[in-house]
C-alpha cells in the first residue's frame, strides 16, 4: 500500500500527527515544506496528502495542484489556522477533500483519513479499464466491462503496486503485453522505461545476446559493448512475452536475475547489479513445458507467485459489443471514414462467433470491414469472413497431411502444420540413424533432452 505524505513545517507538530497516523496502521513519508512536498509528488505515488495551507516557499495551494497534476485521485486534507478559513474552502473548489483546524482533533483526523482512502479506493477501482486513465499515461486503452474484466483489471492494479514478478496467462490475441504495459504505468515505476522480448521471436542462440547484452570481442563480429534488455530496462519493466520458449541456459541465468539482481554480460566476467520489475507472459502450459524438460521447475516458482489469466473474448459477454463500437469509432477516424454503425444482423454475427484469434482477430475484422465499407453501416457480409482457400500447388510432398484443415486462426494453423512437419523431420532423423536417438539428434542440430521432448509431442514416443 502506498504510504501517505504528511506535509508541515513545524516540526513537533509533524512528529505528533505521524505518530497518530501510525498508530491507525498508516505508512507515512514526511516533507518539512512545500518545496520538499511537491518534489517527493513527482518521484513517487501517495494515497493521500495531508498539508499545512500557509507554509514558507511553497504554500499547501500549491501542494494541493501538484498531487492533482501527478494523480487526480490522490486526496488532500488540507491543515489551517482560524483565520485562513475561507482560504481552505477555496482550496476545495480546486479539488482539495476537506480540511481540518488547528489546533488538530486527532479523533476527526482519523475519520477524515479513513473516509478520504476509502474515496480514492473506489476511484481507482478499475482504473485500468478508464479511457481518461489510458490517455493521459500514454498506453492503449484496455476495452471491457464484462465481470471477468473487471475482475482481472482489480487484480492487477493491487499488484501494480507491489515489486512482484507477475506471470501473465490467456490465449494469443488477449492482449498480454496491453495488460503489462498497465501494469507498468499504474506502478511507482511509470516514469522509467518499460522494454518488452518476444522469446519466441529470436534464434535460440541469440536470446542471451537480446537479454543480457555483450562484451567486446565476447565472439566473432562482436566489435563493441552491446547493452542488453535488462539493462535498457533499469529502474523500469522488463516484459518477457512467451516466456515458455526461453531456451534452458538462458532460463538458469534469468532465475539469477530474478533472485540476486545481477548478472553477467556474453562474455563478461563482471557482475552488473540490476534494479528492475520483471512481468512474463505465455499461452503455454508451462507444467506441460516442465513434465518435457523443456522449463526449470525453480524459474516456474519463481515468476508464478502472481498469476493473472486474461479471459478469452468468448468469455467476456457484452465486451465483444463495447469492443466492436471501439474498434469501429477508432479505425473510421484512422482512415478518414463517416461515422459507421454495425447492423442488427452483423451484431448478432459478432456474438455467435467464437473468435479464436480473440481481441487480436475481431480488431482485424473491424479493421478490414471499415476499409471494404462502402455505405454508413457494416453488414454481416464484411464480417467473420471465411479465409481465402489456400492454394497447395507447388508444396513439397509431405509438408502437410492430407486431409489437412486450414481452418481457425493462424495460430491454430501454423501449431497444426508445426506439428506435421516436426513429425516428418523426427521420423526421417530417427530412421536415419536406425532409431538411435544420440545420433538422430545430433543429425538436426538438437540436444537429446529436445529430441524426447518432441517425440513425445509428436507421438513418436510409442514407436521407438
Amino acid at each position: 500500500m502506498e504510504p501517505l505524505l504528511l506535509v508541515e513545517d513545524k516540526n513537533e507538530l509533524r512528529a505528533m500527527l505521524r505518530k497518530a497516523l501510525e498508530r491507525n496502521g498508516h505508512s507515512v513519508d514526511e516533507a518539512a515544506d512545500g518545496c520538499a512536498a511537491i518534489q517527493k509528488l513527482r518521484n513517487r505515488r501517495y494515497q493521500l496528502v495531508l498539508t499545512d495551507l500557509k507554509m514558507p516557499g511553497a504554500s499547501g495551494l500549491e501542494v494541493l495542484r501538484e498531487s492533482k497534476q501527478a494523480d487526480s485521485t490522490i486526496p488532500v486534507i488540507l491543515l489551517t489556522a482560524f483565520g485562513s478559513v475561507d482560504e481552505a474552502v477555496s482550496a476545495m473548489k480546486e479539488g482539495a477533500f476537506d480540511f481540518i483546524q488547528k489546533p488538530v482533533d486527532l479523533d476527526h483526523l482519523k475519520l477524515l483519513v479513513e473516509r478520504a482512502t476509502r474515496q480514492q479506493e473506489l476511484l481507482r477501482e478499475n482504473l485500468v479499464l478508464r479511457e481518461e486513465f489510458a490517455a493521459r499515461y500514454g498506453f492503449p486503452r484496455i476495452v471491457g466491462e464484462s465481470a471477468a474484466m473487471l475482475s482481472i483489471s482489480q487484480q492487477l492494479q493491487k499488484v501494480a503496486a507491489t515489486e512482484a514478478t507477475v506471470l501473465l496467462l490467456g490465449e494469443s490475441g488477449t492482449g498480454k503485453e496491453l495488460f503489462a504495459r498497465a501494469i507498468h504505468h499504474i506502478s511507482d515505476r511509470r516514469d522509467q522505461p518499460f522494454i518488452a522480448l518476444n522469446c519466441a521471436a529470436i534464434p535460440e542462440s541469440l536470446v542471451e545476446n537480446e537479454l543480457f547484452g555483450h562484451e567486446k570481442g565476447a565472439f566473432t563480429g562482436a566489435g563493441s559493448r552491446k547493452v542488453g534488455k535488462i539493462e535498457l530496462a533499469q529502474r523500469g519493466t522488463l516484459f518477457l512475452d512467451e516466456i515458455g520458449e526461453l531456451p534452458l541456459a538462458s532460463q538458469a541465468k534469468l532465475l539469477r536475475v530474478l533472485e540476486e539482481r545481477r548478472f553477467e554480460r556474453v562474455g563478461g566476467t563482471q557482475s552488473i547489479d540490476v534494479d528492475v520489475r520483471i512481468v512474463v507472459a505465455t499461452n503455454r502450459d508451462l507444467a506441460d513445458r516442465i513434465r518435457e524438460k523443456l522449463f526449470r521447475e525453480d524459474l516456474y516458482f519463481r515468476i508464478s507467485a502472481v498469476p493473472l489469466t486474461i479471459p478469452p473474448l468468448r468469455e467476456r459477454g457484452d465486451d465483444i459489443d463495447i469492443l466492436a463500437d471501439h474498434f469501429l469509432d477508432k479505425f473510421s477516424r484512422e482512415l478518414g471514414k463517416p461515422p459507421l454503425t454495425l447492423g442488427a444482423e452483423a451484431r448478432r454475427r459478432l456474438r455467435e462467433y467464437p473468435w479464436p484469434g480473440n481481441v487480436r482477430e475481431l480488431q482485424n475484422a473491424l479493421e478490414r470491414a471499415v476499409i471494404l465499407a462502402e455505405g454508413l453501416a457494416i453488414n454481416h457480409e464484411l464480417l467473420v469472413s471465411k479465409p481465402a482457400a489456400v492454394n497447395t500447388e507447388g508444396m513439397p510432398a509431405n509438408l502437410v497431411p492430407d486431409p489437412f484443415s486450414w481452418e481457425g486462426s493462424f495460430d491454430e494453423v501454423t501449431a497444426r502444420a508445426q506439428l506435421h512437419v516436426e513429425r516428418v523431420l523426427l521420423e526421417n532423423a530417427l530412421r536415419h540413424s536406425r532409431w538411435n536417438k544420440t545420433r538422430a539428434a545430433e543429425r538436426l542440430g538438437i540436444t537429446p533432452k529436445t529430441l524426447l521432448a518432441k517425440m513425445r509431442a509428436t507421438g513418436l514416443e510409442e514407436k521407438a
